[in-house]
């Protein structure tokens, strides 16, 4: 375990078994369907690559950039920055993030993608924090709810580190108290 963490939320184990659940729904639900599956960056990009390679239809993928971060804390501003490449119209979204606190990036995000012509638009996130939400947001892919902790790991960061670590686990408040 690294010298930071409090303790290991989520191992190794528990995280590729919910990812191969997930994407068993997800190929199940897309069967015949004209999916594409979005990533939102920087946190889903390794929570992504598990899942799709765990799925097995034929898809695009692409990637987006939409924070309220700055600096490991949450400033409650939606900043988009970087939008899709590919055309979505007529195509099933489902958008792959890696946790979901307060909802307002989604809430932000899925009605300007409706507008640009998706058919439908899922939401799958590794991690819920249900605790910390402030806007109705429904999750159709979740794989786990957790306490309002402050997690980093398996692409999740605070100050762009700790996002290399294999597992998902809590980080000492002294860490991110004084950031």
């Amino acid at each position: 375990m690294h010298k930071d963490l409090a303790y290991v939320m989520l191992d190794e184990e528990k995280l590729h078994e919910k990812v191969r659940e997930i994407a068993g729904r997800i190929e199940a639900d897309y069967q015949g369907k004209d999916m594409m599956m979005v990533g939102i960056l920087k946190g889903s990009f390794v929570f992504f690559a598990d899942l799709v390679r765990e799925i097995h239809l034929d898809f695009p993928l692409d990637f987006m950039i939409v924070s309220s971060y700055r600096s490991g804390t949450t400033s409650g501003d939606i900043h988009f920055i970087k939008g899709l490449d590919k055309d979505i119209k007529g195509r099933h979204l489902v958008i792959v993030e890696d946790i979901i606190d307060s909802g307002r990036t989604l809430s932000y995000l899925k009605p300007k993608l409706l507008e640009q012509g998706a058919a439908s638009i899922a939401i799958c996130s590794l991690l819920d924090k249900p605790s910390r939400r402030v806007v109705e947001l429904q999750i159709d892919y979740k794989g786990f709810e957790i306490p309002d902790e402050f997690v980093v790991g398996y692409g999740l960061d605070f100050a762009e580190t700790y996002r290399n670590l294999p597992y998902i686990g809590v980080l000492k408040p002294e860490v991110y108290k004084n950031a």
